[in-house]
């Protein structure tokens, strides 16, 4: 199993991002795929789900309604666009996989097993 991200800068307060995350090793149709952010000292957050078998996404609260996330089963990528950045979003963010199979969808990071390698975003006030 691995997950690649990728897509992430520096950008302005305001400004928009798309990540991206390539899963290989698995088939993404029947497991879900959350996405993470770690703030330097502070613990790794989870801020959204996707499943790939009926598509249902979780957001965490802090993301809801300017992050979005999507996936192309058959390429199996998933992606994280954000909106709206704001300073506070600055971190690495993460994907990472869920694979037990068909296991209902959640955003708490002990659930899942297989994590990428992590792209820095960065948002200037």
């Amino acid at each position: 199993v691995q997950l690649v991200e990728s897509g992430g800068s520096s950008v302005q307060a305001g400004g928009s991002l798309r990540l991206s995350c390539a899963a290989s090793g698995f088939i993404f149709d029947d497991y879900t795929v959350g996405w993470f952010r770690q703030a330097p000292g502070k613990e790794r957050e989870g801020i959204a789900c996707i499943s790939g078998s009926d598509g249902r996404i979780t957001y965490a609260d802090s993301v809801k309604g300017r992050f979005t996330a999507s996936s192309d089963n058959a390429n199996n990528m998933v992606y994280l666009q954000m909106n709206a950045l704001k300073p506070e979003d600055t971190a690495v963010y993460y994907c990472a996989a869920d694979l037990r199979f068909r296991h209902p969808i959640t955003i708490a990071t002990m659930e899942y097993s297989d994590w990428g390698q992590g792209t820095q975003v960065t948002v200037s006030s």
